[in-house]
């Protein structure tokens, strides 16, 4: 059995599909690249996909990761190409690897978010991530299926700062003022999201956005503590690729056909 893992984004309009909704097209990607999945056992088998820590409905991503099981060995780079030709622009498959080593999941520990705020002056969001840093708590209330929760927020965010504006990509221009935020997340229990910290914006500095930011997952690993930043996961992968020798299923990726994909 040859296990891949999968570096996904979630863009423009894609954003707003669940967790369920990637699943099934993904699992239909699947069918159309003609991929030799393994299944699992029991009465319903069903393809042996593992998904790590998806983003929330609504945000988008550029670095959602998940990982197969075959029972065939294919190459990497031609079943991400297979993959992402199956399915919509939006929902691309942008690297594969080849797992090498244990533990995806266990390398997620941090993200690196952006939150696009349109109708507020940088300088404003300036001075409520500043008073944001500076409090050493800020508690924030969530609802859940059991009522509401309050948690701190501050203590996950890592790292919080406001971009300059000029020349940063965004998929919602606009003519009003807009601040950029980008923040370094834990991820830890419960997860702080970036709409918590919105909430913690508001709370210590009167911060409200007159309509939703648009956000975006840029990065997620592990975090260094050093130097502040969030690492590839995949890179222990392309690591032990490069310095292990070649292997039987190796070569028999490289050399198996493409199986293209059918409508």
């Amino acid at each position: 059995m040859q296990r891949i893992r999968l570096r996904y984004t979630k863009r423009g309009r894609l954003r707003f599909t669940s967790h369920r909704d990637f699943q099934r097209a993904f699992e239909r990607a699947l069918r159309r690249a003609g991929v030799p999945m393994a299944y699992s056992a029991g009465f319903t088998p069903h393809p042996k996909v593992s998904y790590a820590n998806a983003a929330p409905t609504g945000t988008g991503s550029e670095a959602e990761y998940l990982e197969i099981a075959l029972t065939e060995a294919r190459d990497p780079d031609r079943l991400r190409d297979l993959l992402d030709e199956s399915l919509p622009a939006g929902l691309d498959i942008v690297d594969a690897v080849e797992a090498r080593t244990s533990g995806l999941s266990d390398r997620l520990t941090a993200s690196v978010w952006e939150l696009r705020l349109d109708g507020v002056d940088p300088a404003d969001a300036r001075r409520a991530a500043e008073a944001f840093g500076a409090a050493g708590t800020v508690e924030v209330q969530r609802r859940t299926k059991n009522g509401v929760r309050t948690f701190d927020a501050r203590a996950a965010v890592a790292s919080l700062e406001c971009l300059e504006t000029h020349g940063s990509p965004t998929d919602r221009p606009s003519d009003q003022p807009c601040a950029i935020l980008r923040l370094v997340v834990r991820h830890v229990t419960p997860a702080v999201r970036p709409d918590d910290v919105l909430s913690g914006l508001r709370a210590v500095a009167d911060l409200a956005p007159p309509v939703p930011a648009a956000v975006t997952r840029l990065a997620q690993g592990l975090f260094d503590e050093e130097t502040g930043t969030v690492t590839d996961p995949l890179a222990p992968d392309r690591e032990a690729t490069a310095t292990e020798p070649k292997t039987a299923a190796t070569t028999a990726a490289a050399t198996a056909p493409v199986l293209e994909g059918s409508a």
